[in-house]
């Protein structure tokens, strides 16, 4: 299959792995003294696990799971609200899958479902505003959740509801932006980051140029990257010639699919519905400014948040829920600590019974380690 096979051919792996050991050497990387390359993207980590990237780089190659998840990166808080809204009569809520079965501290969405509360799974948000349209006498709520990568059909499909003009429709609204974190974890001075191999499906939004502040300001590199695996060795092979060269720049090695400004219709629609929140809460970050988006007041009608009187839009304030007591998901989810290290991997949170969102969901760095490792791992 083209722009697959080529990117999974084995000689082509051992020639960059040949060349990534080449120059950790001439860095001077090693087990001790590791370049540290954070991927900011779930599903980077994945394939990173499912091809023993991680393995088979040289040992002064360390890699950082970041913040990449946006179902893992969702606050307790968000989670609880999104079931009290659930739980209310007359509301149909849906939502992607992998945000179903993630636990708050009052249950999750699946949970609230067996409670009887009408809860369903859709897979895009147009599904549920179809739901909106069979249903005129309920209130159809999507969990509007993702980074730029999804944002943009959430947005397109406020734009169909205002046009139409469907009143029993809104989104609760929990879309956030990937440069805020980067820099949140980039000013912390307790995190080692050498360089981030960057997001390809969020890019392929919002291009490359909203990450030049990495290279600019901070002094790191940074590479686009795609999926496969040759697409991973190339870019952390990349990002080991700009430290090499003592560069720091905005490189694209997912250029097949990335435009440089990205796209300028979902840029646009984007634009027109959202603005940027004051603040935003995340799991283990706590709150970042300008780091989530809001629904514009030209279509606060499509927004939960508003209609119900919950979340942000409470009268009454947010109190933060904290993480379970053991629950490590904050510090794995900012690169502080491997999943293996937490004393609940594998014991008191496994997929069948999580203790946090990192272990459910499809892009978890958790349910990457325990899909590709499990039993092992959780012993180790």
């Amino acid at each position: 299959m083209k722009y697959v096979e080529e990117f999974r051919d084995p000689s082509k792996a051992h020639a960059l792995l040949a060349a990534i050991a080449r120059a950790a050497d001439a860095i001077g990387a090693s087990a001790e003294n590791p370049i540290r390359i954070m991927e900011i993207c779930g599903g980077h980590t994945h394939a990173i696990f499912r091809y023993g990237l991680d393995k088979l780089v040289h040992e002064g190659v360390e890699f950082i799971h970041g913040p990449g998840c946006p179902v893992c990166v969702l606050p307790m808080t968000r989670v609880d609200e999104a079931v009290e809204i659930a739980r209310r009569p007359g509301v149909i809520f849906t939502s992607f899958g992998d945000a179903m079965r993630v636990p708050g501290s009052k249950g999750s969405l699946l949970q609230a479902k067996a409670g009887g509360a009408d809860v369903r799974t859709v897979y895009s948000p147009l599904d549920a505003l179809e739901l909106a349209r069979r249903n005129p006498d309920k209130e159809v709520v999507f969990f509007g959740l993702g980074f730029e990568t999804t944002t943009p059909s959430t947005a397109l499909t406020i734009q169909v509801a205002a046009r139409e003009q469907i009143p029993n429709f809104t989104i609760f609204c929990n879309h956030i932006t990937v440069p805020p974190p980067i820099k949140a974890l980039l000013d912390d001075p307790y995190m080692q980051l050498d360089g981030f191999v960057g997001p390809g499906h969020v890019s392929m939004v919002i291009g490359i140029h909203p990450y030049d502040f990495i290279a600019r300001d901070y002094g790191k590199p940074l590479v686009v990257a795609g999926f496969e695996p040759l697409d991973l060795l190339q870019s952390v092979l990349m990002v080991l010639e700009q430290i090499r060269t003592g560069r720091a720049e905005i490189e694209n090695q997912y250029a097949r699919v990335v435009p440089e400004h990205g796209n300028p219709v979902s840029i646009a629609a984007m634009a027109d519905v959202y603005e940027e929140r004051p603040s935003f809460e995340w799991r283990g970050l706590g709150e970042i400014d300008a780091s989530g988006l809001r629904i514009r007041d030209k279509y606060l009608a499509y927004d939960a948040e508003t209609k119900f009187g919950i979340g942000y839009a409470a009268s009454t304030g947010r109190t933060p829920v904290p993480e379970p007591e053991g629950c490590a998901c904050g510090k794995v989810m900012t690169g502080r600590m491997k999943p293996t290290a937490c004393p609940q991997f594998g014991r008191g949170c496994t997929p069948d019974t999580p203790l946090g969102a990192l272990m459910v969901s499809s892009e978890g760095a958790c349910a990457a380690y325990w899909t590709y490792g499990g039993a092992r791992l959780a012993a180790e």
